[in-house]
């Protein structure tokens, strides 16, 4: 049986299954085969028990999009009731303006790994 304190890797944050050198290689290929798309990577926060995990964490999303117009895709992948809360945080840090679009937000939050990281939940964790 497993130690307890051995967290499968599957459910690791995207940042500790690989290194700063292959997550950048991996963006610059991303780049490189699709410019006018922004590379994000979406994880469920570690204490979130209400929403539904995501099938997916990394997400090509176009530039133009709007935060709110790339919040409404996640909420129908998760398939969220209208009444479910919904955040999306990023870097961990907070909430942006719901009109920027994604390239405004990419150049303002990128990771120095090239990737946009958000975290979703149904409450605000300002407080962790």
């Amino acid at each position: 049986m497993p130690p307890f304190d051995k967290v499968p890797p599957q459910n690791k944050p995207f940042k500790q299954r690989k290194s700063l050198a292959t997550r950048k290689q991996e963006v610059a290929g991303i780049r490189s085969k699709f410019p006018n798309k922004i590379p994000v990577i979406i994880e469920r926060y570690e204490r979130e028990k209400f929403l539904p995990p995501l099938d997916k964490t990394k997400f090509l999303v176009p530039h133009e999009l709007t935060m709110t117009q790339f919040v409404t895709i996640i909420r129908n992948r998760m398939a969220l009731l209208p009444t479910q809360a919904f955040y999306l945080l990023i870097n961990k840090s907070g909430l942006t303006s719901m009109s920027l679009t994604m390239a405004q937000v990419y150049k303002d939050h990128q990771d120095e790994d090239g990737f946009l990281y958000m975290t979703y939940a149904s409450q605000e964790m300002f407080g962790h």
